[in-house]
């Protein structure tokens, strides 16, 4: 058996009113989603534990098979992984975005989607600036960052994602408790170091935003994983733009696949994707294949580009790997899933169960539903289930 996990990052949304009250994956076009649905079994899946956060840390986490009351411990560490910084026991590891702050309100989060080459400069500059031996920053992709402070500076610290409070004054939001007088004043200092950055001015004449703030959250301690093998006995690969995802699979013993390309937004590699998870299962049992653009285009608010995204994710992702699947000869399990909600209404993550369809190609066993969306899946034959078992059950039908 091969097992296919295709992860539309933020799918799932709320009804939306231009759209007749129909959400995204009800107006959207996914003929390949449809199709698994009408010809397998469905659900709705709770991936966000309760007292834990929204993120799509521990969305993926649950996805993947891992209990987040288990084996969470933040999201910046996950990406640190992926980054390869080697993190010691008393690091602590925060996310950096790069943001653009406006009249004292966070304007984006992402500063206009900052190229990786620009936000390499900007991030080398800052450790240049600001960064000591307790505290370092390393480059990421785009607009995300990794700031690793030592002697477990920050592990109390409150903070909140910039992607929540976009449009708000930034003073109402910056780092409290614990050690957050000194990661506010360094927000402060990182102002005074990318304002007039060549970069910046830069993008300022070309009509884009500039990056000239960070913002730091996310933090926490290195994990301990067991290894997906162990748990499963699977051998498996992961395929994603984002460097969170990488660090899961990186302390889950998953291969890490990386696809030129790749970008984490609307004009990443579809094609390269689909073609490496195929490719990726010649030698291995089980892919997980993320796709972060749906997610993005939630957290802008755009509906026309959520719904672009929705259907590319459907049309370049999830039909090349189903057709694949189904010529095979040998037997195919296909897994689709977003990790949570990103509705467009609101801008952000919730904690809503997301909808799931699962198919077998040798063994289909069709409920009533045909096809793939927040609402018809509460009709489906799996009811509500603990996302972190999915992968538990999978492998033992």
């Amino acid at each position: 058996m091969k097992y296919a996990i295709l992860i539309g990052d933020g799918m799932a949304d709320y009804p939306i009113e231009k759209l007749g009250n129909r959400t995204i994956l009800q107006a959207a076009q996914t003929p390949a989603m449809d199709l698994i649905a009408a010809r397998g079994k469905t659900g709705l899946a709770k991936t966000v534990p309760d007292g834990f956060p929204p993120g799509s840390d521990v969305a993926n986490m649950s996805i993947l098979g891992y209990d987040p009351a288990t084996y969470y411990s933040g999201r910046a560490p996950l990406e640190a992984a992926s980054m390869g910084v080697a993190l010691e026991a008393d690091d602590v590891a925060f996310r950096c975005n790069l943001i653009t702050i406006e009249n004292g309100k966070i304007k984006d989060y992402s500063s206009g989607h900052i190229s990786s080459d620009e936000a390499e400069i900007l991030i080398d500059t800052l450790d240049s600036e600001l960064g000591r031996e307790n505290l370092r920053f390393y480059p990421g992709i785009s607009y995300r960052h990794l700031l690793v402070a030592a002697n477990n500076l920050g592990a109390e610290t409150e903070c909140t994602p910039p992607h929540d409070i976009t449009g708000e004054k930034k003073d109402n939001y910056l780092p409290r408790g614990r050690d957050g007088e000194f990661f506010s004043e360094l927000i402060e200092e990182s102002m005074t170091v990318l304002e007039l950055h060549p970069i910046n001015l830069k993008r300022m004449q070309e009509g884009k935003n500039p990056a000239n703030s960070i913002w730091v959250w996310g933090q926490g301690y290195a994990p301990k994983f067991t290894a997906f093998k162990e748990l499963y006995g699977k051998k498996g690969a992961i395929i994603s733009a984002v460097d969170l995802l990488k660090g899961i699979g990186i302390y889950a013993g998953l291969d890490v696949i990386e696809v030129p390309g790749a970008t984490g937004y609307l004009d990443t590699n579809y094609e390269g994707k689909a073609s490496a998870a195929i490719e990726a299962l010649k030698t291995r049992d089980l892919v997980f294949v993320h796709v972060e653009a749906p997610d993005e285009a939630g957290h802008e608010g755009s509906t026309e580009k959520k719904m672009k995204a929705v259907e590319d994710f459907d049309s370049r992702i999830v039909a090349p790997i189903l057709k694949h699947a189904e010529d095979s000869d040998e037997p195919f399990t296909i897994l689709v899933l977003p990790d949570h909600p990103t509705p467009v209404s609101v801008k952000t993550h919730t904690r809503d169960p997301i909808p799931f369809a699962v198919y077998r190609t040798d063994k289909p066993e069709p409920d009533t539903v045909n096809s793939f969306d927040e609402e018809s899946v509460k009709k489906g034959s799996m009811g509500l289930v603990k996302a972190s078992d999915l992968i538990g059950m999978l492998v033992k039908s």
